[in-house]
């Protein structure tokens, strides 16, 4: 069996204000690409983790990896010593906003499930994710949301961007810390969302383009390449812009690609 870990995008991102137990109050709305990173499943007595692909140095197989983790978790709810021998194709850059240990995480739950015939719904996947790490409700269910307090208080998006929309991500090849860039927020509350998600902002963009400026050249080249909304996802360093087609997406990919070959880029669509 496997699973994708569907990349995460943020298509708007208000920071609302600092909370007593070390996080933020944001108002975000969540989108989905198509593509991820890829999570397999084999059968085995013990439960095992390998890491490949183009950003698996990035990454170890140690008991500190969000895989191995919900993977416990998952054992611990379900009072179960299945074993397991998973790979991760790890295709997303590491610590550059798209979700990328989140959504592993995710799907290393959704895919035990499955293959343990533990029957868990996904609202309970969802609760178990809580504890991983902000972000993993979210991928969990892996559709657009608009996400509150820590961003794992979902509700639908009534108003965000249609499935299929071409999308191309640009990542300028440098990592970002999130603990960091959160804490280099300017404070302030900037306002809540508007019902046009593309009239909101990145509240935490100004604080990763002030540690890596790069961000800001990724955005720049995005939007004279024709790109809507080119705005950064999360806490950085990804950008994302979206197109009114895949032939648009696909050449302003190939013009980027041209310009700066040092970039990582994923030409996909909104899931």
């Amino acid at each position: 069996m496997k699973e994708v870990a569907y990349a995460k995008i943020n298509l708007a991102l208000h920071v609302r204000g600092r909370r007593a137990d070390g996080y933020h109050d944001i108002e975000t709305i969540f989108a989905f690409a198509e593509h991820g990173d890829v999570l397999r499943v084999e059968e085995r007595e013990h439960l095992s983790l390998s890491i490949e692909g183009p950003f698996a140095a990035a990454l170890n197989g140690d008991g500190d990896n969000l895989v191995l983790r919900a993977a416990n978790v998952l054992r611990e709810h379900c009072k179960t010593r299945e074993g397991a021998r998973l790979t991760l194709d790890k295709r997303l850059p590491v610590a550059s906003g798209i979700g990328g240990g989140s959504a592993d995480a995710a799907a290393t739950l959704r895919l035990l499930n499955r293959f343990w015939s533990l029957d868990l719904c996904e609202d309970s996947l969802a609760g178990l994710g809580r504890g991983l790490g902000a972000d993993v409700t979210a991928c969990i269910k892996s559709r657009t949301a608009i996400g509150r307090g820590r961003g794992d208080e979902l509700s639908p998006a009534e108003v965000a961007v249609k499935s299929g929309t071409p999308l191309l991500l640009v990542n300028p090849g440098v990592q970002v810390s999130t603990a960091d860039i959160f804490y280099r927020w300017r404070g302030g509350d900037g306002g809540p969302l508007p019902s046009d998600w593309r009239e909101g902002r990145n509240d935490l963009e100004a604080s990763a383009v002030a540690i890596a400026p790069q961000i800001a050249d990724v955005i720049a080249a995005l939007k004279v390449a024709g790109g809507d909304a080119a705005r950064m996802s999360g806490s950085g360093a990804t950008c994302f812009a979206l197109f009114d087609s895949e032939a648009d997406r696909d050449a302003a990919g190939a013009r980027l690609a041209a310009a700066r070959p040092g970039w990582w880029l994923l030409a996909t669509r909104i899931r």
